[in-house]
């Protein structure tokens, strides 16, 4: 077992740890009517692989994790990813999120999917629950964005990882958002129709499924925590506390197509290259969709 914290009750097969934080409370109470990104109401196995699959980043994700690995996947939601990740492989996948809903939900999928190799833990990022150097990798993307400190919740995961490690950070750009921040003012002052005749991610979602169309919209338009982040900082981030710099998504230079090779290592370009790439952000599907950009490093 990875738990260094022991102080935990088991709810439903979930190891849940007592959260006291009011910031991270708030963000478990915003999750728990719309738990997200939710599953359509046929999911299961095939489609959840089908869907990652279709998907290069998730695909190439598994090709490089490989076998017999320690796999985190800190703010998991309902699970999507970590149930993906984990089919067909030995690997032990652990999700993790502070929202007991979402980790029901995506628990719930593996049991009636036989997906065995996924324990569900419930907790803080600020509070110290695993051992220091279990996980092979770590992956939390969508998360830090909604804490109280980003930079301190990043800090709070690096003891899990293994020497040689890989961490994948993936949070709003603090430029490539802008059309996000845009649609806010008009959901605001317009509604809901509106605002899927706007938004990319809606549109293609199936009007019937209300569920995933609520979720989607509050996470994105109504979160009661969030900040912005921009390439220099993460990389002060990465120096700060001995990660070295592998690649992004987008790269840091729009000059660079590294997108099938994300996991070699890559250039940071310069200054000037990397304010261009978070304009350039804001006329691409990366700012269509919520203006998320990731950095992967290894310890």
């Amino acid at each position: 077992m990875v738990l260094e914290n022991k102080n935990f009750k088991l709810n439903d097969g979930i190891n849940d740890f007592n959260i006291k934080d009011p910031v991270t409370l708030k963000v478990k109470e915003f999750y728990q009517e719309d738990p997200f990104p939710n599953y359509k109401i046929d999911d299961n196995k095939h489609t959840i692989l089908q869907i990652g699959d279709n998907n290069w980043l998730m695909r190439e994700l598994k090709k490089f994790i490989g076998y017999n690995k320690l796999f985190i996947e800190v703010g998991s939601g309902t699970c999507q990813l970590s149930n993906y990740l984990a089919i067909g492989t030995n690997n032990q996948i652990y999700a993790f999120d502070s929202s007991l809903q979402s980790l029901k939900l995506g628990k719930e999928f593996a049991e009636k999917n036989n997906i065995q190799n996924v324990s569900f833990v419930r907790g803080d990022i600020f509070d110290k629950i695993f051992k220091d150097e279990v996980f092979d990798f770590i992956w939390c993307n969508g998360v830090l964005h909604h804490t109280k400190n980003p930079h301190e919740a990043f800090k709070c995961l690096l003891p899990y990882l293994k020497k040689n490690g890989y961490i994948f950070v993936g949070l709003y750009n603090k430029i490539g958002r802008f059309r996000t921040k845009f649609r806010k003012y008009i959901y605001k002052f317009f509604g809901k129709e509106i605002l899927i005749k706007l938004d990319p991610v809606l549109r293609n979602i199936p009007k019937k499924n209300q569920d995933k169309i609520n979720a989607w919209i509050k996470d994105q338009y109504t979160h009661p925590v969030e900040s912005t982040h921009t390439f220099d900082e993460i990389l002060r981030w990465f120096k700060m506390n001995n990660v070295e710099f592998i690649n992004s998504i987008p790269e840091c230079s729009s000059f660079n197509n590294t997108k099938k090779k994300f996991f070699e290592k890559n250039s940071k370009a310069t200054f000037i290259e990397r304010i261009l790439q978070q304009f350039i952000m804001i006329f691409t599907s990366f700012g269509a969709e919520g203006g998320v950009f990731v950095f992967i490093g290894k310890k």
